[in-house]
């Protein structure tokens, strides 16, 4: 076993005030993108925050709906509710990104995980000492008993359910990948619909094309540029779910060094050489060493940027 699953199993012993009600352990994590309206976003599911609504779903149009009744594609060929195109992962920094999920905790409801947000710590793969901090605003029913989250990833693999083809019919079926896995290269990104385009980029660009890499969750405070994209906040329980730093968080961008000769004509003819290499959104900055805490070595909470 290793120090980080071991600390992620660990977990409920070294806090006991905690392990009746907040969310931690260990699990692992899938893709997908389905376009379809999310469980979350029904009314009824969570006790909610005064003045809040369920998670936001959108028309073909990707425009938001006010009706949280309205029915889902994916329930019916009539329904007029999918997926926002908004809902999409990106980078914090490099090594923290934000995103959605659906989610199936052992011994947990939807009451308990809809619209709550989770920080994964990834433990395996080339992910392995990354964050992320995922707010639950689906429910994978066919995800299994464990610990699991289902990443949000557009090109990430239809599932069992499919509204990409219809809220989307410019894009060709074959353009979404494989029904389980999704696309396999990241120039296949460029095939998708643009507002898809850079959450798809995020999975090869600081993701690093990890695949279902395993990780050690806890409950936190969704941080506001989480719940502005949804829209829902859960009423405090295990947590204080008032929403925490910025509504918006800029997508982050990798240093630009220098490596790479280039050579340009200076003022009197005089040759200039200088070198470009601009580093890819995973590659600057260095894990968390050893993650060895769920936290994360160095970890500043929820807001953090490096």
């Amino acid at each position: 076993m290793t120090v980080i699953s071991l600390l992620c199993f660990l977990l409920p012993f070294l806090f006991p005030t905690l392990v009746h009600a907040q969310a931690s352990g260990s699990g692992s994590t899938t893709r997908y993108w389905d376009c379809c309206k999310a469980s979350c976003a029904w009314n009824g599911k969570a006790a909610l925050a005064s003045g809040s609504n369920p998670v936001t779903s959108c028309d073909i149009s990707n425009d938001s709906l006010s009706n949280y009744n309205a029915v889902s594609y994916c329930a019916s060929s009539a329904g007029t509710a999918y997926m926002c195109g908004s809902q999409t992962p990106w980078a914090v920094s490099s090594t923290l990104s934000y995103g959605f999920a659906a989610t199936n905790i052992a011994g947990g409801t939807e009451a308990s995980w809809c619209c709550a947000c989770y920080q994964l710590t990834f433990t395996s793969g080339p992910v392995a000492g990354k964050q992320m901090i995922v707010q639950a605003t689906n429910t994978g029913g066919d995800l299994g008993s464990n610990h699991q989250f289902d990443l949000a990833i557009p090109g990430g693999g239809f599932g069992i359910f499919n509204a990409c083809t219809n809220q989307y019919p410019s894009t060709p079926a074959a353009s979404w990948g494989a029904q389980y896995t999704g696309i396999s290269s990241r120039d296949q990104c460029a095939s998708l619909p643009t507002t898809l385009q850079a959450g798809c980029y995020w999975r090869f660009d600081w993701f690093l094309n990890a695949d279902n890499p395993s990780v050690c969750f806890k409950q936190v405070s969704c941080p506001a540029a989480l719940t502005a994209k949804s829209g829902c906040v859960r009423a405090n329980d295990a947590t204080n779910e008032s929403p925490t730093g910025p509504s918006v968080v800029p997508t982050y961008a990798p240093t630009i060094t220098n490596t790479s000769p280039s050579t340009s004509a200076g003022v009197g003819g005089t040759s200039a050489t200088s070198t470009t290499t601009n580093a890819g959104s995973g590659g600057a900055g260095t894990p968390a060493a050893h993650y060895g805490q769920c936290g994360g070595t160095g970890y500043r909470g929820s807001t953090a940027v490096s």
